[in-house]
């Protein structure tokens, strides 16, 4: 997998958004050929269809599921709306804010501080779980969840925005996914639907998602699902996970003060989600930009937005605690050399703090 273009800057926001895979951008430019709409009868919608098709067979292969069963959309905010429809959902405080806010609040719950999540409250339609959280990549109890929600008679949906081609994947009623988090393209994504969804749309996607395909996105899609399976196949997020250990290794072993977040739980191999309390994480991200380094202090749908985490806050962290926070998360790409001069630039403003509190 091909890393971002070199500026000279180190990309670290991984779980933001993933580089484009060179994959990807071929099967794009290819499809940009076709002039066929899918939905057409004749040998240029044929043409259209069968890359649409093709694409949906290698999301179907990384996601562990039947063709039939991808349903492709805007992005992993679109299925899980799709998903939820109507139903009374329950979920915990660590979803993403497009699950959350889809939530009934009296079936919301907390997490325990090693960042797991609280089942929520008895009544849902649906419980939702994330298949490892996006701040602090600490990986849910997937299979435990959908035992005990189908034990209660309600259906799952699971958000595997996150470890689709990181992690094996996840089995429920519902799975939502989004490329560009697996080195696709943004604005393309797919609910995996082994239930039919509520609320059946149009004539498109066997009648469950109205609208045009979009077929550069999805062809796009396609490819980087079938590159995302053959990198975890081949161990590719093993070295990330060295990597990243290592990375923190050099941290903690020179700031005393700080921690990471989920550290004794399993969490995804690219993620550290570390802690300087009273270092606010919004300094943090703009000393690390200037210096040439792209990190976050948070989810990229949330890092914009006043008040600290509300996944670190359900873990019990204070609001300044977790107004402190900083997300670094590696990708294949990332070398040594890069973590190496993260590591010296964050010590260095780190080093500076010190000495100015002094």
């Amino acid at each position: 997998m091909s890393g971002p273009v070199d500026t000279g800057r180190v990309y670290l926001d991984w779980n933001a958004t993933a580089p484009l895979r060179p994959e990807a951008r071929a099967a794009m430019q290819a499809a940009l050929d076709v002039v066929g709409n899918p939905s057409s009868v004749h040998a240029e919608g044929r043409a259209a269809r069968a890359l649409v098709e093709r694409a949906r067979a290698q999301v179907a292969a990384l996601m562990g599921c039947d063709p039939d069963h991808v349903v492709f959309t805007s992005g992993a905010t679109e299925a899980a709306a799709l998903a939820v429809g109507p139903r009374r959902l329950g979920c915990s405080a660590l979803e993403h804010d497009c699950v959350w806010r889809l939530a009934d609040p009296a079936l919301t719950a907390g997490a325990t501080r090693e960042g797991i999540a609280e089942a929520p409250a008895a009544g849902a339609e649906m419980v939702a779980l994330v298949a490892a959280q996006n701040e602090t990549g600490v990986v849910q109890p997937v299979a435990d969840t959908v035992a005990a929600a189908r034990a209660g008679g309600a259906l799952t949906l699971v958000d595997a925005a996150q470890t689709a081609g990181r992690a094996p994947a996840a089995t429920a009623d519902h799975v939502m996914v989004s490329a560009h988090k697996l080195g696709g393209p943004k604005g393309v994504g797919a609910l995996i639907a082994r239930v039919e969804p509520p609320a059946l749309q149009g004539g498109q996607e066997r009648g469950r998602r109205a609208g045009t395909e979009n077929l550069v996105g999805i062809a796009g899609f396609g490819a980087a699902a079938e590159a995302a399976l053959r990198d975890l196949a081949g161990g590719a997020w093993d070295r990330v996970a060295r990597l990243r250990d290592a990375l923190e290794d050099r941290l903690l072993s020179a700031a005393p003060d700080a921690f990471v977040v989920g550290a004794g739980s399993a969490r995804l191999p690219n993620t550290t989600c570390i802690v300087v309390p009273g270092w606010r994480g919004e300094t943090q991200v703009m000393q690390m930009d200037l210096a040439g380094f792209a990190v976050s202090a948070g989810s990229a749908c949330s890092s914009g937005k006043a008040g600290p985490s509300r996944a670190l806050r359900a873990m019990g962290l204070d609001a300044e605690t977790a107004a402190s926070a900083i997300r670094i998360s590696l990708g294949p790409t990332t070398t040594e050399d890069e973590v190496a001069r993260f590591s010296a630039a964050w010590l260095g403003h780190y080093a500076k703090r010190r000495r100015k509190a002094a």
